[in-house]
């Protein structure tokens, strides 16, 4: 590939926020984007969690730091953006931050909805536009990334508030990058399909994985590089006329039959 074009994919001098990096995707994404030349603020709400990776950054010759963030609470959102002031408001922001209450709909309570909702969906939305005031104020322009999820779109059994959460995601990145498009702020979702993280690494290797697998069209799971290409294509300068898209990332899972 060209030169010119590759360089495009790079993020040097860029800063970035990546929320819920405290393991898993945001973990990874944080390791990735600061390799590609980004200085990377992880967020999570106990950063004792994020000091490792972002100790291993430094020592690799990145740029890293931590911040205390609790995406739900619009002063913790507030108050990370304070802290990272001197390094100037962020060019690129990657909402990560999820979580999810895995049992029956009919089991499921209020509290379990409450608790999706409001840190999958509320709390990209108050990352996402505090980022955007910011960015606005700044007069500068930015991309958001909105990590969203293929049950977004479909639905799975035992996870209706997450699958729900996530729908409102990329409804919300369109809303977003509507409106923000003026103001040169980019707004995209990536849409992982099934991943292999520590936290579900068992899950996928049993039994149950193995028909879950049967009907990926690819007949397999996704590794954590497979989302490397596609997440940069949306931070970067290489996605510059990319907004309100939606990137699935999935081994044709979207696609396969009913």
């Amino acid at each position: 590939m060209d030169n010119d074009v590759m360089q495009r994919f790079r993020l040097n001098g860029k800063r970035v926020l990546v929320t819920g990096a405290s393991s898993g995707l945001g973990q990874h994404f944080a390791r990735l984007l600061a390799a590609q030349g980004a200085q990377v603020a992880l967020a999570a709400r106990r950063t004792d969690k994020l000091q490792g990776t972002v100790d291993d950054i430094n020592a690799a010759g990145g740029q890293a730091r931590a911040c205390a963030l609790d995406v739900t609470d619009s002063a913790s959102v507030r108050a990370c953006f304070d802290d990272l002031a001197d390094w100037g408001v962020p060019d690129v922001v990657i909402n990560n931050a999820g979580v999810t209450v895995t049992r029956p709909l009919l089991e499921q309570t209020e509290a379990d909805f409450d608790q999706v909702l409001d840190t999958n969906l509320k709390g990209c939305w108050l990352v996402a536009t505090e980022a955007a005031r910011r960015m606005v104020v700044a007069g500068k322009g930015g991309s958001v990334v909105n990590v969203a999820s293929i049950l977004g779109e479909r639905v799975a059994g035992g996870v209706a508030p997450y699958a729900i959460s996530k729908a409102g995601v990329i409804q919300a990145t369109k809303a977003m990058a509507l409106e923000l498009a003026r103001h040169r702020i980019r707004v995209n979702a990536l849409l992982p399909g099934y991943v292999v993280t520590d936290l579900n690494r068992d899950f996928l290797a049993s039994e149950a994985g193995d028909k879950l697998r049967s009907r990926i069209p690819s007949r397999r799971f996704g590794e954590l590089t497979d989302l490397d290409g596609p997440l940069l294509l949306l931070a970067s300068d290489a996605g510059a006329a990319m907004s309100g898209a939606t990137v699935a990332v999935d081994g044709a899972h979207l696609v396969s039959s009913l």
